[in-house]
């Protein structure tokens, strides 16, 4: 499997292509250096169990390779201390060996304490690693044991590598991250924001990773596993799926006073919600010793509806917040790895104010009522969202690994920083593949279903088409099937899936991802929701639309609707369909029935419509009503001309109608020139309801009818509008292109 990198472009460098040859063949030299050189020695230094969570993959990758590495781990801080677990008894069951364990935790939980173990690791590390001579040092996060880690390791001249940099959570965390970044060599980031944060704290772009979390590598394979049996042995035999809580909150270290307030009024809501809790017990941080006290005067460890516990094992907990009804607390496990599983998540306090979320959280940044806390977990409580992948997509470690091994100890080892601004949106290649941002496109039409890879730029990489069946069970099977097809050839084509969009005939509620009620050409399609399956199959966010507000997204994003505040596009196609766009946003309704233009009517004594009135423009201009003309001359042996013919198995339709006009078939010509006032004169409605800048005509129909609509536009239009351009759309694939910019313009960040 091809495993794809982000990187960036340095400014005042050489221009992008001769960057990409250049690190290209540097990093080839390295890598063919290293097959006859000495393994890499790496130490990975871990300091508690949430940490662990995060190095364990890349440990497990780098023992899989012993032919590149020589592992070393050093256990510290709170998982050798009895009353957080004793977790590093974890690390053994996992079959790791531990070279050193570092006893550096002074008892106290306070901010005294947490100075003072942070001087007693720097006292006791430098022996270790003088002993274990690494070439390069492992450290996550933003924990004070890891502040002492990297000080360490930069003083004694050994690299570091610093995961989950560039981040922002709220509080002083954000120091010890930011201090480890200036002291580490190298950095592997999470999100696109961390890794612009990276490069405007002027570190070096080519030795920046975007990568993903490692703890998704595992995430995202984990919640098909058994479950029940992880829920009975914590909550209980009597628990079900989704109807319990996991709470976890730590003491926010710059104001202990009102976290620890916060945690009691955080208990009372529990207690009051009356719902079987999982109540981990905080970190170690200053204020920890207080609100387990806090937890123990309210009786909690004894309460029948807590169940209080100081460590679950990361595997069990991976299962019990996938299957349960809410989180609720202050920990980054919520507003980061839950999101996978579309659990919905309440975030208390300032702890994680700057973190990037999915929609699944639900922030309540002032907890300072237990009212607030409640109301929360009304709202929230049994949801089940679409899954977010903003911190991963489970292939971290094969480029953490990758990364690792193209690192030249060759090198100085003295850090260079880039001074110069960085402009935004310029990236430079650090390894020799670069992944493109995409969406995965469907498109639900009456006779074809459509799935196609689309990059940020529109470009369609890869498009896959099937017959559309005519069952809703055989369809979603194959829409799954198609997705899933796609989504594995995206990482062969070196395309990062971002999310699913898909565009559907009929009435949809984007909102909720639900097809409401279809057109009659797709059968058994109403009241179908498709959101939930596919997110649940692919791990993916999904929006869905009508294919005419899809269309006009299309236009906005792409096409010649690109920078306009307010344009109509038009569909002509078998129906006629169509958008709105007004002050740059899209208009939907409010029953999501907004731009249902081809039932304007244009005609009270006019042919019968699709639906159920008569005398619409869908009645006159549409590809269905083109072919029951067509038919209509054809039984009447009128319709074919010199030149002409059609084969007896072919259906006669609205193209034969349009070459007979061609050819000089007067009533042909005729009945285009109906078809075309019928269009127009729904283009002045909507000149006049609308006053829009601009009007686009898309479909396989538009340039047959462009003319005729100009025409009526002169002669019926009022002059205030009659200087509007109508233009025929240059997008090939209006639906799918749509359906991509849903995804690709998509804002993950929600605040509530």
């Amino acid at each position: 499997m091809d495993i794809n990198v982000y990187a960036h472009h340095a400014l005042g460098l050489p221009g992008p292509h001769e960057l990409y040859f250049q690190n290209l063949s540097k990093r080839k030299q390295v890598m063919e250096k290293k097959e006859n050189n000495r393994k890499l020695r790496v130490c990975v230094a871990t300091c508690n169990r949430a940490d662990y969570s995060k190095l364990a993959p890349i440990m497990f990758g780098i023992k899989m390779e012993p032919e590149f590495f020589e592992l070393d781990v050093v256990v510290l801080g709170s998982h050798l201390i009895d009353d957080y677990g004793n977790t590093y008894r974890m690390i053994e069951q996992d079959d790791f060996d531990i070279n050193t364990r570092l006893h550096t935790i002074v008892r106290g939980e306070d901010e005294a304490a947490m100075v003072e173990s942070v001087g007693l690791a720097l006292v006791k590390l430098p022996d270790v690693l003088n002993r274990l001579k690494p070439d390069i040092m492992i450290v996550h996060g933003d924990r004070f044991d890891a502040l002492a880690l990297a000080t360490s390791a930069a003083l004694m001249n050994i690299r570091i590598l610093h995961i989950e940099g560039g981040e922002v959570s709220g509080t002083i965390d954000d120091s010890i991250r930011h201090a480890i970044t200036k002291l580490a060599h190298y950095h592997v980031c999470c999100t696109r924001s961390a890794e612009q944060h990276l490069i405007s704290m002027c570190e070096d772009h080519d030795r920046i990773l975007l990568a993903g979390c490692p703890s998704y590598d595992k995430l995202l394979s984990a919640k098909n596993k058994d479950y029940m049996s992880i829920i009975r042995m914590w909550l209980g035999d009597d628990v079900k799926p989704k109807d319990y809580i996991v709470a976890l909150q730590h003491p926010v270290t710059t104001d202990i006073k009102h976290s620890i307030k916060m945690f009691e009024l955080t208990l009372d809501a529990l207690t009051s919600f009356n719902k079987r809790t999982l109540v981990l017990f905080p970190n170690i941080d200053a204020g920890s010793k207080e609100m387990v006290r806090v937890m123990r005067k309210k009786g909690i460890e004894h309460h029948p509806n807590f169940r209080a516990v100081k460590h679950v094992p990361f595997d069990q907990f991976i299962q019990l917040v996938a299957h349960a009804g809410c989180m609720i607390g202050n920990s980054s496990c919520g507003v980061r790895e839950v999101g996978a599983f579309g659990t919905p998540v309440i975030n208390l306090g300032t702890r994680q104010i700057g973190r990037e979320t999915g929609e699944n959280v639900l922030h309540v940044r002032d907890a300072d009522t237990q009212d607030k806390i409640l109301q929360a977990l009304h709202l929230q409580f049994g949801k089940q969202y679409p899954c977010s992948k903003i911190y991963g997509d489970g292939n971290a470690v094969p480029r953490i690994l990758k990364f690792l091994k193209s690192i030249d100890l060759q090198e100085p080892l003295q850090k260079k920083f880039c001074f110069p601004p960085v402009k935004d949106n310029i990236s430079q290649d650090i390894d020799h593949i670069l992944e493109t941002l995409s969406a995965l496109a469907v498109d639900l039409g009456g006779t074809n279903l459509r799935v196609a890879i689309v990059s940020m730029k529109g470009e369609i990489v890869k498009k896959y088409t099937q017959f559309n069946p005519k069952t809703y069970e055989e369809r979603i099977n194959l829409i799954l099937q198609m997705c899933v097809e796609a989504a594995a050839e995206a990482v062969k084509l070196n395309c990062r899936i971002l999310g699913v969009g898909i565009s559907t005939g009929g009435r949809v509620n984007p909102r909720e991802g639900i097809v409401l009620h279809s057109t009659k050409l797709i059968q058994e399609w109403n009241s179908v929701d498709l959101r939930s399956p596919l997110s649940d199959t692919l791990h993916l966010p999904v929006w869905v639309d009508n294919d005419g507000n899809c269309a006009a997204l299309a236009e906005r994003k792409f096409g010649q609707g690109k920078g306009l505040e307010n344009f109509v596009t038009l569909i002509t196609g078998t129906g006629i369909g169509g958008g709105i766009i007004h002050q740059h946003e899209l208009i939907h309704g409010s029953s999501f029935c907004a731009a249902e233009l081809g039932h304007i009517v244009v005609s009270l004594d006019g042919p019968d419509c699709s639906c159920g009135s008569h005398g619409c423009i869908e009645a006159y201009a549409s590809g269905m009503a083109l072919q029951r003309e067509a038919k209509k001359l054809h039984d009447e042996d009128q319709l074919l001309v010199e030149g002409m013919s059609v084969p007896k198995d072919e259906a006669v339709g609205a193209l034969h109608l349009i070459q007979a006009a061609k050819l000089g078939n007067a009533k042909a010509q005729s009945i285009l020139r109906t078809a075309g006032t019928a269009l127009g004169l729904g283009v002045v409605n909507i000149l006049h309801t609308m006053n829009p800048s601009l009007v686009i005509l898309s479909g396989v129909l538009a340039s047959h009818y462009i003319h005729t609509v100009k025409d009526i536009i002169r002669q019926q239009a009022l002059s205030s509008v009659q200087d509007v351009d109508v233009v025929v759309s240059d997008l090939v694939e209006p639906a799918l292109l749509g359906a991509a910019s849903m995804v690709l313009d998509y804002t993950t960040r929600r605040i509530y």
